[in-house]
């Protein structure tokens, strides 16, 4: 079994995802309150999986050469 770190986290904390997103603690509440940015709800916890959050800032992705 591996050692866990947050390197190789599935889940992030909300903490974590509005640091990794880099958008405010607020701004990162108000869009999982709206279902705009994947979660998940363990009871009354919320995480935000690691490699969903990835393909839903690939699908936010605009202009460039996709």
């Amino acid at each position: 079994m591996q050692s866990s770190s947050s390197d190789s986290a599935l889940l992030l904390t909300p903490q974590q995802a509005a640091e990794a997103l880099a958008i405010s603690p607020r701004k990162q509440w108000s869009m999982t309150a709206s279902g705009e940015i994947p979660h998940v709800r363990l009871g009354r916890c919320v995480r935000y999986p690691v490699d969903d959050l990835q393909r839903w800032i690939d699908d936010q992705k605009k202009g460039g050469n996709e």
